[in-house]
């Protein structure tokens, strides 16, 4: 007899489903284009891969509930920071760009606040 169980999603990665979707229908509304979601390799994924005109665009989309314990923005530290370049370089090793690359964070509050920080590092 064959059973299968849908497991349901954890909450957090739900939130963060919801939150990737609302940042990337936000950067749609700016003019980017999507090339590709949450690329994952051993070093880590990118959320969000667009393009701004000629410039290929990595963005990591952040949510926190509340800035009780640092904002969204603040939790992309060197060590996150060096994980999406280290995976940058193995999406670009099988994409070949012409363009610029571009690192920006999309922090997303509880409250419904966007903040689009571009060139973040």
């Amino acid at each position: 007899m064959l059973f299968t169980e849908l497991k349901a999603k954890a909450a957090h990665l739900l939130r963060g489903e919801s939150a990737e979707q609302q940042a990337h229908n936000f950067l749609v509304n700016k003019g980017l284009k999507p090339v590709c979601r949450n690329f994952s390799c051993k070093q880590g994924e990118l959320d969000l891969i667009m393009t701004d005109q000629q410039t290929l665009v990595i963005v990591e989309v952040r949510f926190r509930k509340t800035d009780k314990y640092g904002s969204a923005a603040e939790s992309v530290t060197r060590t996150k920071q060096a994980r999406i370049i280290a995976a940058t370089h193995i999406y670009l090793s099988t994409h070949k760009t012409k363009g610029a690359i571009r690192f920006d964070v999309v922090a997303l509050s509880g409250n419904g606040d966007i903040n689009w920080i571009q060139n973040a590092f």
